[in-house]
């Protein structure tokens, strides 16, 4: 389970993206603002407005559910997994920066506009 910024562009686009790039169609997607969404980061102690990728029972968020999400991309996209070594902290803060101006740079958006009939069965918004 993927859940994101529903109104961010930046995170719209980023679920695009995985939507288009993914390997096994596997992924489910949720905005944080709805109510699955909130259970879940009630239930695994998260306080995001950032990425939270929710895999075999562990949430990760920020780089570590990007990098961890890059896996299950198609083509070179595996290999960014390399910068996991980094720590966490050197991570977060680059990532911290960019989601700080990531409605700045990219603007609002709305999830909705991306929900076509084929992808409905993909996104809980419970």
């Amino acid at each position: 389970i993927v859940l994101f910024d529903g109104q961010c562009g930046l995170c719209n686009r980023s679920v695009k993206f995985i939507l288009r790039k993914e390997k096994n169609h596997e992924l489910l997607f949720s905005p944080l603002q709805s109510e699955f969404g909130k259970t879940l980061l009630q239930q695994y102690n998260i306080s995001s407005n950032s990425i939270v990728y929710i895999h075999k029972n562990k949430a990760y968020n920020k780089s570590g559910a990007a990098l961890r999400l890059c896996l299950k991309l198609k083509g070179l996209w595996p290999m960014m997994i390399v910068f996991i070594i980094v720590p966490a902290f050197i991570r977060n803060a680059i990532y911290d920066y960019i989601a700080k101006n990531r409605i700045a740079w990219f603007g609002t958006a709305d999830y909705c506009e991306m929900i076509t009939p084929d992808l409905k069965e993909r996104f809980i918004e419970r």
